[in-house]
């Protein structure tokens, strides 16, 4: 399992990677090996304003479907187009390419809140 130390995560399974206060949002390493093959990922329109804890979007796997929530508050400001023609760069590329929103954060220190990759490693565990 791999767990990214640039970026901070919720227990949900999301992370956040900090550009100002631009946000790059999306699921872990553990989610994605969790929920197997990914086919389809269901993504908000560029624009839409969610609020922290809120689902904004849902990941479909040859296992199950699971809602996707936003680890901030703010407005979606980019939405990977790529994951409509290639859902399994979830699985390929976790922290990279199989991204999903970026988010124009209302409350860049909602950041703070979230989990390093220490914490969430220790929260995996204990699962």
């Amino acid at each position: 399992m791999t767990y990214d130390p640039d970026v901070k995560y919720q227990k949900s399974h999301e992370w956040a990677r900090k550009d100002g206060t631009l946000f790059t949002i999306g699921i872990s390493d553990y989610a994605q090996d969790s929920l197997g093959d990914v086919v389809f990922v269901e993504l908000p329109e560029k624009g839409k304003v969610v609020q922290k804890g809120e689902a904004f979007g849902v990941v479909e796997s040859v296992k199950a479907a699971s809602d996707v929530y936003a680890p901030l508050s703010g407005t979606i400001v980019e939405v990977n187009s790529k994951l409509k023609e290639d859902p399994a760069l979830v699985n390929r590329e976790p922290f990279g390419a199989g991204w999903f929103v970026k988010i124009q954060a209302s409350n860049p220190t909602e950041y703070e809140e979230l989990l390093s990759a220490t914490e969430y490693e220790a929260f995996v565990k204990g699962l």
